[in-house]
């Protein structure tokens, strides 16, 4: 298949290595250097040569807020036939963009960062697939993410965002609410510094993704969550109550198994 990829930062620069043994791959990023650093790759030094390259798939793989900029860019450039596709962890406005672009489709979501995981070792990670995906393209991701041992979920734009509004917002804002109580003259304990190491790795991200998870449509939900878990430890501490201690830290355990 030949397959254009715009953005050739950890995500794209990744399908590139990993498409590229099987599929006649090009890339372009605006930033030409990183993109010359891919090997068995064409490199594209302007996005209208797209057009000439004629991929049967276009992964749009730029960060998040340019992400349907960047389609409505290249739509010019592309045959009606091109399936394209986006990996943005946020879908807010992708499916209206879809919608009116009139192309076919696949929308994913790795569930695998670069920031904690090993991109060349993704054996057990996750990835989602969204159900509202062209059958043909969603097939092609598929076959392409199961060789390597992902497990695949599939879920509609409505259930991804509820489900993101958990699986990110959570972690994201007891991390920030972490970093936000951090005093750098304390002498850190085993915990304290693996929570640092975590808190780092968060704040490295870019911070439209960071505020993209915040901003999304049940993100508040879940931080209510968070603040009345919080109010009750308050409480707990003031009282010095053990029993109601134990049974706070029997919940805790209860749902993590």
């Amino acid at each position: 298949m030949k397959i254009a990829i715009i953005g050739a930062g950890h995500m794209g620069s990744w399908l590139a290595r990993e498409m590229c043994g099987n599929h006649e791959i090009a890339v372009f990023d605006r930033d030409r250097e990183k993109a010359g650093t891919l090997k068995g790759t064409a490199l594209l030094s302007r996005l209208s040569e797209i057009e000439s390259f004629r991929p049967e798939l276009l992964v749009n793989a730029v960060s998040l807020q340019n992400t349907i900029a960047v389609f409505e860019e290249v739509a010019s450039f592309l045959s009606k036939d091109t399936i394209i596709c986006d990996v943005a962890s946020i879908k807010t406005g992708i499916p209206d963009y879809y919608e009116r672009g009139g192309f076919r489709f696949v929308s994913l979501h790795p569930m695998f960062g670069p920031t904690f995981a090993d991109m060349y070792s993704l054996k057990e990670e996750n990835v989602i697939i969204i159900k509202e995906s062209d059958r043909e393209g969603a097939q092609f991701f598929r076959d392409f993410f199961a060789v390597m041992g992902l497990n695949i979920f599939e879920y509609s734009y409505k259930e991804h965002d509820r489900m993101m509004a958990y699986s990110l917002t959570l972690p994201f804002v007891s991390t920030m609410v972490f970093a936000a109580c951090i005093d750098a003259k304390a002498v850190p304990g085993t915990t304290f510094r693996k929570h640092m190491n975590i808190a780092k790795g968060l704040l490295s991200e870019d911070d439209n993704l960071l505020a993209e998870v915040l901003f999304s449509p049940h993100s508040l939900e879940e931080v209510e969550k968070v603040t009345s878990r919080l109010e009750l430890l308050k409480h707990i501490i003031r009282q010095k109550d053990y029993e109601e201690a134990e049974e706070f830290f029997g919940r805790l355990r209860s749902n993590l198994l």
